[in-house]
């Protein structure tokens, strides 16, 4: 029985911004999960299964919507620990995707307690499963690829802040990428071995960057100039927390070494700063919300609105008698 042929990561057309956002997470993980926006039929499930080629264990392992707790954690056989004195565990997705990819399609349709609990496993590398008082423990060291529609359902702000990296695709490529995309699409469905042997060569130099910038990235200093540069712009932006100023720096400095370059420079920074802040930027920057707001400038006694603009709502003017004595004001009787 011959492997399942993928297709690679380096024959996909434009995405280049999500293509670079996932190979640097594949150089340091514990910059966290990336999530991708965007419609159907973008590609996206293609793209991670690519990034999980570039890891050395090439796991891939896809989270079905519907799946229970237990399926995505694992379970404890609690007749095996009362009888043989010891914890029996079935494992679950969490530990077939150690070392790996875990790709969950419309993570926003997913109930709230289990998109925690996979961005908690994500962060800290461990799943830890309790049934009852007996309780296990595993490895589950995994990049966290979750895709939404918008249109269908959002995040809620906390779960959102908690995935490393966020892109949104481009529903609507160009004609002539659209066409190129369907040419090399057809090429891979006639032939995939034939199709795969062709970008081979690209795929190899990709796998080898990713490889080369891994060794290199620990050896990149987190340095305080880039802290600064990267604190004082997440201040600017508004953002809630401090998640977003220590994904940036990791990001900027797995770009530096997907770069080859020896520290982290203005480059890196400027290349992950719409990945960090697309999904923790506030409209108003802290600054700007403190100060109030400013009165309207007075209208000369001449300037009058334009018909149909302005002053909706505002009750026309009544006129008012001069007399002393006023009369109260007269109902219609009803009929």
């Amino acid at each position: 029985m011959t492997d399942t042929v993928h297709f690679p990561l380096a024959a996909v057309v434009g995405a280049d911004s999500l293509k670079l956002a996932l190979c640097l997470v594949a150089v340091d993980p514990a910059i966290g999960g990336v999530l991708i926006e965007g419609p159907r039929g973008m590609a996206k499930s293609t793209l991670a299964r690519g990034q999980a080629a570039l890891l050395e264990s090439g796991v891939f392992v896809t989270l079905p919507l519907g799946a229970s707790e237990e399926r995505i954690v694992g379970t404890l056989d609690l007749d095996a620990a009362l009888g043989e004195s010891r914890a029996q565990f079935s494992p679950g997705l969490l530990s077939k995707a150690d070392g790996g990819v875990l790709y969950v399609d419309e993570v926003n349709l997913l109930p709230d307690h289990l998109v925690d609990l996979l961005l908690d496993a994500a962060a800290s590398g461990v799943n830890h499963v309790e049934r009852d008082g007996i309780s296990h423990r595993h490895a589950a060291r995994f990049i966290l690829i979750g895709t939404m529609n918008a249109e269908e359902g959002e995040l809620r702000p906390q779960l959102l802040d908690r995935f490393g990296l966020n892109l949104a695709l481009d529903g609507q490529p160009q004609p002539g990428a659209r066409a190129e995309i369907v040419r090399r699409r057809l090429a891979f469905d006639a032939n995939p071995q034939a199709f795969v042997a062709t970008w081979a060569g690209q795929q190899q130099a990709l796998a080898e960057r990713c490889q080369q910038a891994r060794a290199r990235v620990a050896t990149i200093p987190l340095d305080d100039r880039a802290l600064e540069a990267i604190t004082g712009r997440c201040f600017e932006a508004g953002v809630d927390g401090l998640r977003a100023d220590l994904v940036w720096l990791r990001a900027a400095r797995a770009h530096a070494a997907w770069r080859g370059a020896a520290r982290i420079e203005p480059v890196d920074i400027d290349a992950v700063e719409d990945f960090v802040l697309r999904h923790r930027r506030r409209h108003t920057p802290p600054q700007q919300q403190a100060q109030p707001p400013a009165s309207p400038p007075p209208q000369a006694p001449s300037e009058q609105p334009a018909a149909g603009e302005g002053n909706w709502g505002e009750l026309p003017a009544q006129a008012q008698s001069t007399g002393e004595r006023r009369e109260p004001p007269r109902w219609a009787k009803k009929p």
